[in-house]
């Protein structure tokens, strides 16, 4: 155990921190969170390492020394939650220090309820006891005293991810290799029929020699058991529990997945994205709110977070595509390509045939090629299947193939009065409206194609900064998200673009995610789909602009 012992928050606030961003840039705790809440002062308690001197007349902790099952002598308290107090203890009979969790459980409480709630200790101590992998928690030993189990763990000298995060958010090669490190857990876990249900940073221990480890299985379920539920209780940690948890619909692994990509998102970005003031609010949000695109740490990571939190569980990848996505990102920068010297044989030596310029070139192709086609397969989105309803149409004009439901109206130029490259789909209604143009290299004699796709988002953004839009009833300076990104396996960039229409009589909410990619080619791409920026409409807009974006396959037809 961790020197907090992975101990739950007893209050109905959901367990979040103050996330702030690394040393040395200037904290900006929670920049998208306005419920965000300050840290809690440290508990000196809680401190890790060995218990602290006592000094003249100090008395000691009330329980500490008390030995437990005639091996287990409690020295120092290590942190406590709903569930119990962990101690640091030492096992007299091998001579070493162990993590004991004293199992908590108000004397109020109908008897019923304590038999569950010593039962699901037990079943903790089963859950982590049948999993052998080095990223989980090792339990050594259930002692009963009075009837009553007390877990006896390694102790992980070091502390949890939530306090490491308190202190600052991690990079992505960081985060990618704490993200493998759980991911391994949650794969033995699931191999073995284990579901943790309750993965967040304070169950996420940092020990000595970067290990990395998983621990309290107090709410895991265990195939093949029976459940065990609390009365008027809700099992887990709201802010990170799967939209199909909180529907109460069987959880599967894909359950787990959802939690680690909150966990990363909350590592990274600097903001718990579910967050919310109270409980059923933060529910609420698991259900319906769409956190902003992560900027942070773009690339390969930022792929894998937007894929886990799918609200779907069908169409979050597995643990599979997520391995590749973390490994990818963990990997260190290629190193710089040095120059090699040759040293020609003299004229006594034989000959040695080299490559004609013509032939390296052809096997520097292949080269270039093997790596490209490698680096496609490990960073290609996630789209996953098409969703039930939709449909794909080839778009020659654009040369694209864009993908919207069914029952979308299509509208385009008129290629005798109009000879610009666009396509548009909408719903019935108008509200939502999906937008695909091409601008041609070739025909760009006014040069307003920019040189990558990056240089053209944010020229686009100042544009919208300083005059907005007036096609699309923009006003100047709308809230933006413009960062950079990728479509299948080349740079790309993306923007969500948030404001109010100008329309006096009528003003409306609007929100717009745009996406940018110029090929190889030289031509520009940008997929525009926008819908209102509040009410009904609002979800349904942002799943429609996600799984267009997801299934945009441009170059066909």
């Amino acid at each position: 155990m961790s020197s907090n012992g992975g101990a739950h928050h007893e209050s109905d606030e959901t367990t979040s921190f103050v996330l702030q961003p690394p040393a040395p840039r200037p904290p900006v705790p929670h920049p998208q969170n306005p419920y965000a809440a300050p840290a809690p002062a440290p508990d000196p308690a809680s401190a890790p390492g060995p218990a602290p001197a006592l000094g003249p007349g100090a008395a000691p902790e009330p329980g500490a020394g008390r030995l437990i099952a005639g091996r287990y002598r409690l020295l120092a308290r290590l942190g406590h939650g709903g569930m119990g107090t962990v101690w640091r203890a030492r096992d007299e009979t091998v001579d070493r220090d162990v993590a004991v969790k004293e199992p908590r459980v108000p004397d109020h409480l109908p008897e019923r309820e304590r038999a569950n709630a010593f039962e699901r200790m037990r079943r903790e101590a089963r859950a982590a006891a049948r999993l052998d992998h080095p990223a989980v928690v090792t339990v050594h030993d259930v002692a009963v005293v009075d009837g009553q189990p007390w877990i006896v763990m390694e102790l992980v000298q070091g502390r949890s991810l939530g306090d490491a995060l308190r202190e600052g958010t991690l990079d992505a090669r960081e985060a990618a290799r704490t993200g493998l490190e759980v991911l391994g857990a949650l794969e033995a876990a699931h191999a073995s029929g284990v579901l943790h249900r309750d993965v967040k940073p304070d169950n996420i221990l940092l020990g000595r020699h970067g290990r990395i480890v998983l621990t309290d299985f107090g709410i895991a379920q265990i195939e093949g058991e029976t459940s065990l539920t609390d009365t008027g209780g809700f099992v887990g940690s709201p802010e990170f529990i799967a939209p199909e948890r909180v529907l109460g619909r069987r959880a599967g692994p894909a359950s787990d997945l959802w939690s680690l990509g909150v966990v990363l998102y909350a590592a990274t970005e600097g903001v718990s994205p579910f967050r919310r003031s109270n409980t059923p609010a933060t529910l609420q949000s698991v259900l319906n709110a769409e956190p902003a695109p992560p900027t942070a740490a773009p690339g390969p990571l930022a792929e894998a977070v937007t894929g886990l939190l799918r609200k779907d569980p069908a169409h979050r990848p597995d643990a599979t595509r997520v391995r590749a996505l973390l490994t990818a990102a963990a990997a260190p920068p290629a190193p710089e390509p040095t120059r090699e010297v040759r040293t020609e044989p003299g004229p006594a030596a034989a000959p040695r045939r080299r490559p004609g310029r013509r032939a390296r070139l052809g096997l520097g192709a292949v080269a270039v090629a093997a790596a490209a086609a490698a680096y496609l397969l490990a960073a290609r989105p996630f789209a996953g299947p098409l969703p039930d309803g939709w449909q794909r149409h080839e778009e020659r004009d654009v040369a694209a193939t864009l993908a919207v439901p069914a029952g979308y109206q299509r509208a385009a130029p008129d290629r005798k009065t109009d000879r610009t490259h666009w396509v548009s789909y909408s719903d019935l209604s108008g509200s939502i409206r999906v937008v695909l143009t091409l601008m041609p290299r070739s025909e760009d004699s006014g040069h307003r194609i920019k040189d990558s796709a990056a240089a053209q988002m944010y020229d686009d953004n100042g544009t919208f900064e300083q005059s907005g839009d007036s096609s699309l009833d923009m006003p100047h300076n709308p809230r933006t998200a413009p960062r950079e990104s990728t479509y299948r396996g080349r740079k790309a960039a993306e923007n969500t673009v948030a404001y109010v229409t100008d329309d006096s009589q009528d003003p409306l909410p609007r929100e717009l995610r745009i996406l940018y990619y110029r090929s190889a080619s030289g031509d520009l791409y940008k997929l525009v789909v926008g819908y209102p920026g509040k009410g009904d409409f609002t979800e349904r807009g942002r799943d429609v602009a996600r799984e267009a974006i997801a299934n945009l396959d441009i170059g066909r037809p």
